[in-house]
């Protein structure tokens, strides 16, 4: 079956059988996508984590279809009724339609009206019927009148009620009414009386577009409208081209039998065949515009993982707020909170020369490096203060995003780490974190609640969930992890480990103290052999007493290495520090049976930067001083901004202010845009032009000017 399995993914995805089949014995030998994609190559070809993962989820779907079409043949077998034509068939298909097509006349029915006129032994007026032959038929429907046949009239309608039924099970009947359906059209209508509750769907209150050209963000919305009670949707094809397909497959003449034919085919079309392929493409439909929107939901997440960070340095982190005040924590190069308090300089206490000092102090007592604001209420007016403090020195100052950062205060992960304080001071902790290092926070949160995804709450949650876990895992491994101040949500992600041995690290780590090798991995309790073999290559000890174990090169290939520097009479140390070594290197003299070109690339790359961050340097960023709240916009002028959210139909941009501005796809250049991901990334720092302020619904519409 492995062999089919290769050959289907092959075709698919038209990748060598060779790398799929090597891929998919890697898979179920218990290798993860970063470790095959990353050390591997020779066995795959070089394909890398987006192939991998597209092998390893169609590897899944043949399964599971392989397993429906096992349940499929053993209830027909067990009818009686598997044909050696029906079970090649079977066996043949890889198409889940068409194998429920198949199944569908051999499937247990409810209590239809075609089961009921069975019951009453209908179906061979049915079949006279269906045979279309130039006769009486009131007269043959006579033979059929008994105690529940009451008249000619009723034997006839529950004959066409069988035949309604056949066409509806009819398989090529099926694929001809679905031709039709490519160039149907989805509809929306308000529901009566639900105009006013119903106002943010007034764009589909009358709405109509082939269903084919309905967008992701279209679709979704609409759904949403219609699942909330707002809303009344359908998708309708040319009903007179199918009934005309259906007639000419089924109609054989004009006699009475063929006239009872056609009624049936009518009522078959509408009654079951119609709502059905309706189902079947609205169930489509749906999974296209979900597969659209977890895709622009996982690039955005991953944009933000892998958002630069500022490093190990000591920040003090403000969480503003206007009556409340602003809680600030300080915390060290390793992000450990060492104080805490909270200071109110705006109204209604405005003890801002208090605020001031007692900032001025801290900044000077903990040598803060510096400082995150949180963008949310009291933001910009915290800010403006922050920055006219004379510190003495260069502290800088970040507007850091709060998304998500109340959900993790309230959180188990938050109640784990900082069980003796509350939400205020934890989220303050996060919005410093998230400074020092995006990744590492941001894997405690859901993906879900971190304001960069798009319908994320009506798309597939299953299928939602393994995409960003899998991104989340992608982003975690491409970057590494320190396996000395990693915690144990971010080293859940890491290749090979998960969260018991995640745990166990942490635990570990914590009885005695920090790793000094990759290799002491194995003294952790249940990190066997396998889990090592996965886990090592990303995992990085800074200051390790074999550099290598702070570098990409998994240990695997460290004899390489160190034959390399036997070659070049130096040590590993020489290798790293010296570039005119480096250059001396022959990679094709140590190729070998488990080490080809493409790795070898990978280690001589690695040695010339070991433990590199994959992430850009972080940039401060300012908005426009003159702009606090949407009053203050005016249309024309072109004002800073930094991009918060990407979807399918444009990008949300933070200017500064509560409401977020919209730059349409339509405005995010002169020429036609077809993915906004093409123009613009997450957190990238803009110029755009105030287009439209629609003060009653708080929108703002801008137009994309510089692309820094």
């Amino acid at each position: 079956m492995k062999t089919i399995f290769t050959r289907l993914i092959s075709t698919t995805l038209n990748i060598s059988e060779n790398s799929v089949l090597r891929t998919i014995e890697l898979l179920d030998d218990g290798a993860t996508i970063p470790f095959i994609s990353r050390y591997r190559k020779e066995a795959t070809g070089g394909l890398d984590e987006v192939k991998v993962g597209e092998i390893k989820t169609l590897y899944g779907k043949y399964i599971e279809i392989n397993a429906r079409k096992a349940t499929i043949l053993k209830a027909i077998e067990e009818q009686g009724k598997l044909s050696a034509e029906i079970k090649a068939r079977l066996e043949n298909s890889w198409n889940p339609t068409e194998i429920e097509d198949i199944y569908l006349p051999f499937k247990p029915k409810k209590q239809t009206r075609a089961e009921i006129a069975r019951k009453r032994e209908l179906e061979p007026l049915a079949k006279i019927l269906m045979a279309q032959y130039d006769c009486d038929i009131h007269s043959k429907a006579k033979a059929f009148i008994n105690g529940e046949i009451s008249d000619t009239d009723q034997a006839l309608q529950g004959a066409r009620d069988i035949i309604a039924e056949w066409v509806n099970e009819t398989e090529y009947a099926r694929n001809a009414v679905r031709h039709v359906f490519r160039k149907a059209v989805i509809s929306s209508k308000v529901i009566s009386g639900k105009e006013t509750e119903g106002a943010k769907y007034r764009d589909y209150f009358k709405f109509s577009e082939p269903l084919e050209r309905c967008s992701s963000h279209r679709l979704l919305a609409i759904r949403r409208g219609e699942s909330e009670g707002y809303l009344r949707v359908s998708i309708s094809p040319d009903d007179e081209r199918c009934l005309e397909a259906l007639n000419r497959m089924f109609v054989k003449s004009g006699n009475q039998s063929s006239i009872q034919v056609s009624i049936a085919v009518k009522d078959g079309y509408k009654r079951l065949l119609k709502p059905s392929v309706e189902t079947e493409y609205a169930a489509i439909s749906k999974e296209k515009a979900d597969r659209q929107a977890i895709a622009v939901f996982a690039e955005n997440l991953k944009q933000l993982l892998l958002a630069a960070p500022l490093g190990q340095k000591r920040v003090l982190a403000l969480d503003p707020g206007f009556r409340t005040g602003c809680k600030l924590v300080c915390l060290d190069a390793l992000g450990n909170l060492i104080h805490n308090e909270t200071i109110y300089p705006h109204p209604p206490q405005n003890e801002r020369r208090e605020a001031r000092a007692k900032l001025i102090n801290l900044v000077n007592t903990y040598a803060i490096d510096a400082i995150a604001i949180g963008n949310g209420t009291a933001s910009r007016e915290t800010e403006a203060i922050v920055e006219n403090i004379p510190f003495g020195r260069d502290i800088k100052i970040f507007s850091v995003s709060e998304d998500g950062a109340s959900v993790y205060s309230a959180s188990g992960v938050a109640r784990e780490e900082f069980p003796e304080y509350d939400v205020t001071v934890r989220g303050a902790v996060s919005i410093g974190r998230r400074l020092m290092d995006p990744l590492a926070e941001l894997v405690k949160i859901d993906p879900k609640s971190i304001g960069v995804g798009q319908y994320q709450h009506d798309v597939n949650q299953a299928e939602l969930k393994q995409t960003l876990d899998l991104t989340v895992e992608y982003c975690v491994n491409r970057v590494g992890v320190n396996l000395n101040t990693a915690s144990r949500h971010l080293l859940t992600y890491v290749s090979g480990l998960g969260p018991a041995l995640a745990g166990n690290i942490v635990s570990y780590r914590t009885k005695n103290g920090p790793f000094r090798t990759r290799r002491s991995l194995l003294n952790v309790p249940r990190f066997g052999e396998k889990a090592f073999e996965q886990a090592a290559g990303f995992l990085r000890i800074p200051g390790a007493e074999n550099p290598l174990d702070n570098s990409a090169v998994h240990p695997e290939s460290y004899h390489i290495v160190e034959n390399i520097a036997n070659d070049l009479n130096c040590n590993i140390d020489d290798l790293i520090h010296d570039r005119q070594l480096r250059e001396k290197i022959n990679p094709e003299r140590y190729v070998s049976e488990h080490a080809g070109i493409p790795t070898l690339i990978d280690i001589i790359q690695e040695l010339d930067k070991p433990g590199r961050d994959i992430r850009n340097e972080i940039r401060i960023f300012e908005f426009d001083r003159t702009i606090r709240t949407i009053d203050d916009l005016a249309i024309g002028k072109v004002i800073p901004g930094i991009v918060s959210n990407i979807t399918a139909f444009g990008c949300f941009v933070d200017i500064g202010i509560k409401e977020k501005g919209l730059i349409h796809i339509s405005n995010l250049a002169d020429r036609y845009v077809s993915d906004p991901l093409t123009v613009v990334s997450l957190h990238k720092h803009i110029l755009v032009k105030i287009l439209d302020i629609d003060l009653d619904r708080r929108r703002i519409a801008l137009k994309l000017v510089v692309n820094d």
